[in-house]
């Protein structure tokens, strides 16, 4: 780069000029102008006689404006360059656009556009002027207007208009550049021809200068020659710029692209982040580059190779399209290309006995010799549609080799489109689905002909269920374009008729002789031959929602008749290697797992991919693997004492959703599955969604089941009304199918006196535990443990009553027989240890309330863990027990223990809902205000405050409370001394783990 001579603004405004340097250069900024008729002169300010011209008030005007923005020095073309120094000026010709690149600021100064009364605020004042500015049709400007990062535009005044990026529909609509080159996209991304036309209808003082101000823009290098014209000047421009990318030698072996070769090509949107690193890997490299475009079938990889070679084929001397997709017509392919080669160079071109109609391997070789030729160095290859390659694990006979059809010189570019991503001849590119729901509008608006849907609901909800795949929203524009059916129409059509709408839409000649519901059949089949456990994995698929399939999810398959199906499900390498193939080839891939989520990796297939396995690779319904996905979903929902059980429901909802339709529609024949519809409807039921729960009608034994269930999420929540209306549902309803004695009965029985406990209604809940506890003793026995349970709950109802010596009793009676039915560390009967030590700490026998707690938490870090949420329940009564003997600092070591433990184990989402969790918050606290740590108790009491206005509603026991505690140290703040024994006058609530062993037993029961 040429030295750059700056102009300085000195303290005292005196304007003169910087040494002239080409390093060390300080930040400046850049002046865009109109000459006129008095510019300032590089002479004029040597001699210092410039002041008195119109130009000055520019020189001056960029002094100020760069000034204010913090720069001390600028430059200004009329004035920095001695144009009467042929040398000078030719070098700042080729370094100009780079000046104005690397300036910090560049200001444009519309001379011609006035804001005399409104500043530069009022667009609708000046923006008539600013569109007729003599500035857009200037040549010098163009690269002024593109090389800067920021270009601001002021108006005669020296008001500031806007900048290129705020002012940019409105630029590009005058200058009709992309608006990606506005925003500074690599010029390399532009073709020859499109940089060029942005110049067509700019004009110069100079004729030789229309093609000077583009040696910039072409990142080129020439002398200028005024008096040479235009003509010669362009001719050598154009020379320059084949030199930069072809070589020195490029007419020699210069071919022209033959449009016949390439597959037609849709008008083509988005995919500007792979072109670019196409571009970076492909070009400007001294050894062989190559891409690999690997993806989906459908996903556009031809259709990216295609707009690169619109987009770069001046770059190269010769660009040629293979078909790859057998041997055979590579050869054809290569024959092609020595008729081209033939055509254009019949001398020189390709050895003289090469007969293109004898044996095609010679064809072959002949033509892998001349692009092997020293200097015939800047050539493109595309082997398109190159979806069989053969490898270790591809036994087909018609797999293709292509290494021996790639030149053998290290030179020339290549580019290659495979479905396969086993393919490494190169720098492998996956090309994925749009992720932009506009880029698919585009899409849809160019093939239907139909514009000004950017807003349009139906259109973008049609885009988003097509997910991407550019051959779906092809396809769907190709019919809609024929068809008066509106968006929302055709989206009901293809939910309901996805196969008789593919094989009614309009054949795509840009996709050759594939459609929607073929492309992806020759891959099924290619699999197939591989490994039969794969096609069979994806056949399954069908039955399953089409994300987040995992390993373990298909395990019930292990005992499946179907012998793939054992193999695919029976190994977890099997089901790898099985899956692992079908992302080779695309039409599975890898999803993103959710931090908290552990375990096997999980997959998904893409929409359209998913439609298809269901309308064609199962046309014909199979219910052996519909009643066998079901199978594998139900025997998944876990029970609520399972660590995380609530991540994995979540997971299974997707796909157990499906089953719902099939079943009323009598698709599933349910005979012999009531196990499985049972947990789904314990799933729905845990979820809170009841509706979809009574896919067997409100009244069968099943649905019943899932009301009862759905009451004790209600209860566990505190929605103690909801949960009350659950229960009595329930229990009518079974009253009526089962009868008052049976076992299913009995347990929404004791369910119903566990909810008046809660609400209070000690009688009506002592009711229903003698109820349930008679009927069980009568039909279960004394020993049974879901007699046992009762036998808890009525000790629980005694301690509240404040009857302790009976609930003593019932506590001895219930911890006596699960040891001897469970033994002593089983989780239920350490949730009665957990309860007798409750029981003795209200008792006022601190001891041996701690000695019980202390079993209870040993056992429960033995048995399940001691992050597990049931372990962690015991953990918070063990602190307030610490607590009530005075033991600060074991029991907030006790709280601390506890609430890092739920907020690892919920995430802190769940966390502010969970009742226990919130129960610590409440003790830790009465901690705290003890502890005289005022501030740090006012923060935990709000948190929990705010879960139980949302978990129990704001007029809750426990939300009157914490307001009254809250109150209490507010006044504390003011007044130090008072409300100190208010504090901690009424104890927080203590955590029941009980309650969710009583679930896990009455859900036993209901199958029974």
């Amino acid at each position: 780069m040429a030295l750059i001579r700056l102009l300085q603004r000195k303290p005292d405004g005196e304007i003169v000029f910087r040494e002239s340097t080409s390093s060390d250069v300080p930040a400046y900024a850049i002046l865009s102008h109109t000459w006129g008729k008095e510019e300032v002169s590089f002479q004029d300010m040597e001699a210092s006689a410039g002041m008195g011209k119109a130009g000055w008030k520019k020189i001056e005007f960029c002094a100020k404006q760069a000034a204010a923005d913090g720069l001390e020095y600028f430059w200004i073309d009329t004035c920095c360059i001695d144009k009467k120094n042929a040398v000078e000026l030719s070098a700042a010709i080729n370094s100009m656009f780079r000046w104005y690149q690397n300036a910090a600021r560049c200001y444009a100064f519309l001379g011609d556009v006035s804001t005399p009364d409104a500043g530069g605020h009022e667009q609708r004042v000046w923006e008539e002027a600013f569109r007729k500015s003599r500035w857009f049709t200037r040549g010098w400007t163009l690269q002024e207007l593109i090389a800067p990062t920021l270009v601001e535009f002021f108006s005669l005044e020296g008001e500031r208009l806007g900048n290129k990026l705020t002012l940019g529909p409105i630029v590009q609509e005058i200058t009709c550049i992309a608006s990606s080159a506005l925003r500074g996209d690599a010029l390399s991304n532009f073709s020859i021809n499109e940089r060029m036309s942005w110049a067509e209808h700019r004009s110069t003082t100079v004729e030789e200068d229309e093609i000077y101000c583009l040696i910039g823009i072409f990142d080129a290098s020439m002398l200028a020659n005024y008096g040479e014209g235009r003509d010669r000047a362009s001719r050598r421009l154009q020379e320059e710029i084949h030199k930069f990318y072809k070589g020195t030698d490029f007419e020699q072996f210069a071919i022209g692209l033959n449009l016949s070769t390439i597959p037609e090509a849709t008008q083509f949107v988005a995919r500007q982040t792979e072109l670019t690193e196409m571009y970076r890997l492909l070009h400007g490299h001294k050894t062989r580059s190559a891409v690999v475009l690997h993806g989906l079938g459908g996903i556009g990889k031809t259709q990216l190779a295609i707009e690169y070679v619109r987009r770069h084929k001046e770059k190269y001397t010769a660009i040629f399209w293979l078909n790859a997709n057998d041997e055979d017509s590579l050869r054809l392919s290569f024959r092609g290309v020595a008729q081209q080669v033939l055509k254009h160079h019949p001398s020189t071109g390709m050895p003289l006995n090469v007969d293109l109609e004898g044996d095609l391997d010679q064809v072959v070789n002949a033509v892998k010799v001349w692009l092997d030729l020293r200097k015939n160095s800047h050539w493109l290859m595309i082997y398109d549609n190159y979806d069989n390659p053969r490898t270790p694990n591809n036994s087909d006979r018609l797999a293709v080799d292509v290494r021996q059809y790639l030149p053998e010189a290290d030179h020339g570019s290549i580019i290659i489109t495979t479905r396969s991503a086993n393919v490494t001849q190169g720098q492998r590119l996956h090309v994925q689905k749009l992720l932009d729901v506009g880029e698919g509008l585009n899409i849809l608006s160019n093939m239907s002909g139909r514009t000004g849907i950017e807003n349009d609901p139906d259109a973008k909800a049609l885009v988003v269920k097509l997910d991407g795949l550019p051959l779906a929203l092809s396809t769907a524009g190709a019919y809609l374009e024929h068809v008066t059916m509106s968006f929302a129409e055709y989206l009901r059509l293809y939910e309901l008729s996805w196969l008789k709408l593919q094989t009614t839409s309009p054949r795509l000649s840009s996709y050759e002789d594939r459609s929607l519901y073929t492309t992806w059949q020759i891959t099924f089949d290619r699999i197939r031959q591989q490994n039969a456990a794969s096609a069979r994995l994806l056949e399954l698929w069908a039955y399953f929602d089409r994300q987040d399939v995992w390993f373990e999810l298909l395990r019930h398959g292990r005992s499946a008749d179907d012998e793939r199906i054992r193999t695919l499900t029976g190994d977890k390498l099997n089901f790898n290697e099985a899956v692992r193939l079908l992302c080779e080839y695309g039409l599975v891939h890898m999803e993103l797992s959710p931090p908290q989520q552990s375990g096997s990796a999980r997959y998904g297939v893409h929409s359209c991919v998913h439609s298809w396995t269901i309308y064609v690779l199962n046309e014909e319904w199979d219910e052996g693997l519909a009643k066998l996905a079901l199978a594998c979903v139900a025997s998944k929902v876990p029970s609520t004492n399972v660590d995380k059980w609530w991540l994995l429901q979540q997971r299974l909802l997707q796909h157990a959703a499906r089953y719902k339709h099939l079943i009323v529609d009598g698709k599933i024949d349910v005979e012999g599955m009531a196990w499985a519809l049972h947990n789904l409807g314990l799933l729905y039921a845990d979820q809170g969604k009841l509706a979809e729960a009574e896919v067997l009608g409100p009244k069968h034994t099943l649905t019943l089941d899932t009301v009862n269930n759905l009451g004790t999420l209600y209860a566990d929540q505190g929605k103690l009304a909801e949960a009350e209306a659950m229960y009595t549902r329930a229990l009518q309803g079974k009253e009526e199918a089962l009868g008052l004695k049976h076992t299913s009965t009995l347990s929404t029985v004791n369910n119903l006196g566990i909810l008046y406990a809660k609400q209070g209604k000690l009688a009506e809940a002592e009711a229903m535990y003698t109820r349930a506890l008679q009927g069980s003793e009568e039909a279960l026995g004394l020993k049974h443990t879901s007699t046992l349970s009762t036998v808890n709950n009525l000790g629980i109802l005694y301690a509240k009553q404040g009857k302790l010596a009976e609930a003593e009793a019932m506590y001895t009676r219930a911890l006596q027989g699960k040891e001897e039915a469970l033994g002593p560390k089983h989780t239920s009967t350490l949730d009665t240890v957990n309860n007798l030590g409750m029981l003795y700490a209200d008792q006022g026998k601190l001891a041996e309330a701690e000695a019980m707690y202390t079993r209870a938490l040993q056992g429960k870090e033995e048995a399940l863990g001691p992050k597990h949420t049931l372990t962690l329940d015991t953990v918070n009564n063990l602190g307030m027990l610490y607590a009530d003997q005075g033991k600060l600092a074991e029991a907030e070591a006790m709280y601390t223990r506890a609430l890092q433990g739920y907020e690892n184990a919920l995430g802190p989402e769940i966390l502010r809902l969970y009742l226990p969790a919130l129960n610590t918050m409440f003790a830790f606290g009465d901690l705290f205000s003890r502890t005289s740590r005022k501030d740090m108790a006012k923060e935990i009491y709000s948190r929990a405050l705010s879960g139980y206005t949302t978990v129990q509603g704001p007029s809750s026991k426990w939300c009157r409370q914490l307001e009254d505690r809250l109150q209490a140290l507010q006044v504390a703040s003011i007044e130090p001394e008072a409300g100190r024994d208010g504090s901690t006058e009424i104890r927080a609530p203590k955590s029941r783990s009980l309650r969710q062993t009583l679930r896990k037993l009455g859900r036993r029961l209901n199958v029974e």
